[in-house]
């Protein structure tokens, strides 16, 4: 009779861990952004790319697919619902005209996970939501630090056999590497230490010029992981723009990521795609 009720008591354990366990499915395009299949308020169905740098969602204007049936008021559009799969998210905010990654309607955010132990899991293409910790064998845990629902990690650069530590906003809608703030570029003469290996020149109306330059970081250290020729972009000319340090779509793809649900850690182990080619910009 004891032995049943242990049995029992386990069952209920183990299909108490499955239920606190969802799953989201995700495709990858060839520009390393995510995309999940959506339907919002039960109407519209859009392929959002899933943008790590906000909590919220939006619209793009040059989205593929129809939007009838999200109402903006000043661009902004509040209490929707975003269908994924069987499960069903309240209350989202929708922005509106915001410019997105390629094949995609609009963006979704983090918001979807609040309060949540969240892994993205890019060995298998999908979200994986928790109550709890999951087994963090082989993972590995570094800093995360949240600022306004964006999250930034700190990784070690080394370059012309110095190591600096570098806060980097996790953005996953650059498709590339690492984009250097114009802060640290300046400081740290990237134009110089850098191999450069392509330049581009842009003007706005007042005739100003932006200048953009693609060049190779020798190694970057994220945790213990060891990142090679990095690529590395940073902008140089009249005006500065750029106020934050990136870290993309392309570095971020490289590990599997669990989240921890108040932001403060993240757990990470290399995924399928760390030595893979690194992804160039045109």
């Amino acid at each position: 009779m004891l032995n049943k009720t242990i049995f029992f008591i386990l069952l209920y354990f183990s299909f108490s861990t499955v239920k606190a366990q969802e799953t989201i499915p995700f495709r990858i395009t060839k520009h390393n952004n995510i995309i999940v299949k959506t339907l919002v308020n039960d109407k519209d169905s859009l392929d959002l790319m899933f943008q790590i740098a906000m909590e919220d969602a939006s619209i793009s204007p040059e989205r593929i697919r129809k939007a009838d049936h999200i109402i903006f008021k000043d661009e902004i559009s509040d209490k929707n619902t975003i269908k994924i799969g069987n499960k069903k998210y309240e209350n989202i905010r929708f922005f509106d005209n915001e410019l997105t990654g390629h094949e995609a309607d609009g963006k979704i955010g983090t918001g979807i996970f609040k309060g949540k132990i969240f892994k993205i899991d890019y060995d298998n293409n999908q979200f994986v939501i928790y109550d709890k910790m999951p087994d963090l064998k082989d993972y590995q845990s570094i800093p995360l630090f949240s600022e306004n629902g964006q999250l930034y990690i700190v990784a070690d650069n080394v370059i012309e056999d110095q190591q600096q530590e570098v806060y980097f906003l996790m953005q996953s809608g650059y498709s590339g590497g690492l984009i250097y703030s114009n802060e640290f570029a300046d400081g740290k003469d990237l134009d110089k230490k850098l191999k450069i290996t392509g330049e581009k020149t842009m003007k706005n109306s007042a005739g100003q010029s932006v200048i953009t330059k693609q060049g190779i970081l020798p190694f970057m250290k994220v945790g213990n992981f060891v990142l090679k020729d990095v690529t590395a972009g940073f902008f140089v000319g009249d005006i500065k723009i750029q106020k934050r340090n990136y870290f993309g779509a392309d570095l971020l793809r490289r590990f599997n990521w669990i989240f921890d649900a108040e932001r403060n850690v993240v757990y990470i182990k290399p995924s399928k795609y760390f030595s893979e080619p690194y992804y160039k910009i045109n």
